[in-house]
This record gives C-alpha cells, structure tokens and sequence, in this order.
C-alpha cells in the first residue's frame, strides 16, 4: 500500500524526466480546496491531485470543481487500488498516472495524458499570483499601475489587456520565479513604491 508520502517525492522526479523544465508547487489552496501539487511549465499551470491506496473518493467531486477553474491541464495521481475506477471519478480531459509498488519503489505510468482544460478561469488563475507578481505582469505590458487599485481590479485590468497565449506564459514565468525565502521583503518593497 502506497500513501501519499511514498508518492510526493519520487513523482516529482517523475514528472521531471517526462516534462523537462518544471516547477513544483506543494499544497496550494484554490477555492474551497487545496492542491496537492502545482506543476508549472512554461506556458500552463497543471494541477495534481494524489489520490493514495489509503485515499478515498469522498471529496473528489469537490476538488474537481476547484481544479477545473484554475488549471490549464489537470492530473489525478492513483495508487493501485483506484486504478480501476478512476476513469469514473474524473472527467474524460483529466490526465491520469498510476502508481503502484515495484521492488520497493514508486513506479508511474502515463494511463491517460491530459487535454486543456475547457473550463479554466483566467481570473482565477490570475488569482494564484502574488500583488507584486501581477505588477510585474503589468508593467512588462506597459499596463498603469493601479497602486490603489484592489487586486481583483487590477486582474480585471490585465485580461482586458494582455493576450491570451501571452498571460499564459508571464503566469508560469512569474510562478517559475516565486522565491518563497523572500516573500515578506517582496512584500514590503512593493508597499513603499
């Protein structure tokens, strides 16, 4: 029996030897849930929900509905014991990966590759970056400022501006770019401005 901590690691190298440049991003919270894994690539952001043989289905169709507004592509990550139902629990542009215990390791398999997501929210996918993120995008847009602006305002303003295919790739660069380690001072220098 896989749990998720026998899974979080050894998928990440996984998915790092599938994909090339990623960046991982652990337990985020959108809307009511929250994301086991954030993987950003350079122009879309995947959501990866773990669901380990000791997981069951109880949230799942609430967490779907949160992935579905955030993420360009979504994965469900199952452990052996849900491999056979899955399919069922997830909806047909849902990637799937299962994972199961071989020799002692984690070994992973592709059982489904994801399609773009037809119901992601650019908002809300706007809404995972930080203020002074999404004044980053602003300015390498030529955008104003907005500094009195509340956040929701200035997203408005962004998708208003900023052409799709483009937002797509300033998200995953400014997400490939968060440095955790200096959140507050990030914070703090974008306030004085």
């Amino acid at each position: 029996m896989l749990y998720d901590k026998d899974i979080r690691e050894p998928l990440f190298d996984f998915l790092e030897a599938y994909y090339g440049k990623i960046r991982i991003l652990e337990e985020k919270q959108m809307g009511r849930s929250r994301a086991d894994i954030v993987m950003v690539l350079p122009s879309s952001v995947v959501g990866i929900e773990i669901k380990s043989d000791a997981d069951t289905y109880a949230r799942l169709q609430r967490q779907v509905k949160d992935y579905n507004q955030y993420f360009d592509y979504n994965y469900v990550v199952a452990g052996s014991s849900h491999a056979m139902h899955i399919e069922e629990h997830v909806p047909e542009w849902w990637g799937i990966i299962t994972v199961e215990q071989v020799d002692g390791e984690a070994d992973f398999y592709i059982l489904r590759k994801p399609k773009e997501n037809p119901g992601v929210s650019q908002k809300k996918k706007l809404s995972l970056l930080w203020r002074p993120e999404l004044a980053h995008i602003q300015e390498l847009n030529r955008l104003p400022k907005y500094r009195q602006r509340s956040k929701q305002f200035v997203m408005e303003k962004i998708l208003l501006s900023v052409p799709g295919d483009i937002l797509r790739e300033q998200v995953s660069q400014e997400l490939f770019e968060r440095d955790y380690t200096r959140i507050e001072e990030i914070i703090r220098e974008y306030k004085k401005r």
